[in-house]
């Protein structure tokens, strides 16, 4: 299968093409940079030279393809709703090109973006967010959209992402204790995170586009929930930083952008990913590459 990757040289989308590629499979990257195209031919890819802010490019690479993982997604939360609204853009794109062909598209969400019962992690089948509510949703809205107009479209639904170098919003989190020169967690600190290590995360997905399932949502959850309190602790030792709690009201003051999300609880389950894929996650939790967590002197 060829498959086109939009954010092939980013942090899960090279663990994917490598995947891929390990697997038998070509890869299409989508690359803006002479030095990451580099990296990606490197590895085995063919370069497809653009960004998602080039919708004719886009479209392109998913003319050459027998499916489309995508990826890419502008993380510059200073424009978070209007970044988010640029993806709804990119998957219509995509999904102009795949519509009433059986090639298959996997849509980018998160585990945050979907309603559960207060305390019980999240299922594949739980209802989701409005955009109105959590713009992020403007992804799976769109994927529910090209659906309608016969794309054969899945939803893969990313908690925090890790290994010993980067560990999604976790990582923003670091970047302010060292900052703030204290680690903070809200309240109690017993709210959780779901995470996963990238080496499932690329299996997950390669897993996902060979199976090709219309309709499907997926959760790349490897543990259901480690609580805030247990990262604090274990990044306050690592940073050699002292740790406390604040209060409710303090998150933004102390958090910023990331106040949004710091103190959600936020349990996911992956029972039913498991059982459709056959997907068995096999790599080191969070707190373990926290413990090993490559720190520079910035």
């Amino acid at each position: 299968m060829r498959v086109f990757i939009t954010g092939a040289t980013g942090f899960i989308g090279s663990a994917v093409t490598k995947e891929l590629i390990a697997s038998g499979h070509q890869v299409l990257g989508l690359c803006r940079s002479d030095d990451k195209a580099a990296a990606l031919a490197a590895a085995g890819a063919e370069v497809h030279r653009g960004s998602i802010e080039d919708l004719d490019a886009i479209k392109a690479g998913a003319a050459r393809s027998d499916g489309v993982i995508h990826l890419a997604f502008n993380h510059d939360f200073s424009k978070y709703q209007a970044n988010c609204e640029d993806d709804r853009r990119v998957i219509e794109a995509l999904g102009g090109v795949l519509a009433g062909s059986k090639r298959p598209l996997l849509v980018t969400s998160g585990t945050g973006m979907t309603i559960s019962v207060a305390g019980q992690p999240a299922t594949e089948d739980s209802s989701v967010m409005s955009s109105d509510v959590m713009p992020r949703a403007a992804s799976e809205e769109a994927a529910m959209s090209v659906a309608a107009k016969g794309v054969n479209v899945g939803i893969v639904r990313l908690p925090q992402v890790h290994d010993t170098a980067r560990q999604g919003l976790v990582t923003y989190a670091i970047q302010i204790a060292r900052e703030k020169g204290v680690v903070a967690y809200v309240g109690e600190g017993q709210n959780r995170w779901p995470a996963a290590h990238i080496s499932d995360t690329a299996r997950l997905y390669r897993l996902a586009i060979e199976k090709a399932e219309p309709g499907a949502k997926y959760h790349a959850v490897a543990e259901e929930g480690v609580k805030m309190c247990d990262i604090s602790e274990v990044l306050g030792r690592r940073l050699k930083l002292p740790v406390k709690s604040i209060a409710p009201e303090e998150a933004f003051d102390y958090f910023g952008w990331l106040g949004i999300f710091a103190g959600l609880d936020v349990p996911a389950s992956s029972a039913l990913t498991k059982k459709r894929l056959g997907w068995q996650p096999t790599g080191p939790g969070m707190l373990a590459d926290l413990e090993r967590l490559q720190l520079s002197d910035s």
